[in-house]
């Protein structure tokens, strides 16, 4: 059976967040799907700007934990902190949580995690301007380019997609396949 990953995002993702990680995931022949509070498309915020659109698979209404095998949370600033605020958001987290599948989050994303309440007593990385965020959940930060506690795979930052992707992989009993040529 192919391993299926949830990415969950909306509008504001960090675009290489979303797509470098899903062109890993595909390279070892892991189904994705993008799921986000509205049908459509989301657009991803490159860099300093807005980027590039992703058709949305699914609707948060319409996914359930249980047809996945992990989740994966892209990061940026805008797209965790909507998410957050969304009540089925969390629950779908705390749903993957529950039935002890890998969930990773980069960058912004862990966010999402201490919404979820899912960080106290764990060992986990993210973006600089959240460590105090994540210290103040109850989480050990460090500073590292993949960090495995659990289930829960976090990582830094855009250059640690590579790592973070490979964990993720793993974490999912499949061989890293190298490179994607997108990414």
């Amino acid at each position: 059976m192919t391993p299926r990953v949830m990415i969950l995002a909306t509008d504001g993702f960090e675009q290489s967040e979303l797509t470098k990680p899903r062109a890993y995931l595909e390279k070892a022949s892991i189904a994705t799907s993008v799921v986000s509070l509205k049908s459509g498309q989301i657009r991803g915020w490159d860099k300093d700007g807005w980027g590039d659109s992703v058709p949305v698979d699914m609707t948060i209404d319409e996914a359930n934990a249980d047809d996945f095998e992990a989740l994966l949370l892209p990061g940026g600033q805008i797209n965790p902190d909507r998410l957050r605020l969304d009540e089925d958001a969390i629950e779908l987290i705390k749903d993957f949580d529950s039935a002890g599948k890998p969930i990773g989050a980069i960058c912004h994303a862990p966010w999402l995690l201490i919404e979820a309440n899912l960080v106290d007593g764990r060992t986990v990385t993210g973006w600089p301007s959240i460590h105090t965020d994540l210290m103040n959940a109850g989480a050990d930060v460090v500073d590292r380019e993949v960090v495995t506690d659990g289930n829960l795979i976090t990582s830094r930052k855009p250059e640690d997609i590579p790592a973070f992707s490979k964990a993720l992989i793993e974490k999912l009993g499949v061989k890293v396949k190298g490179e994607p040529a997108s990414a």
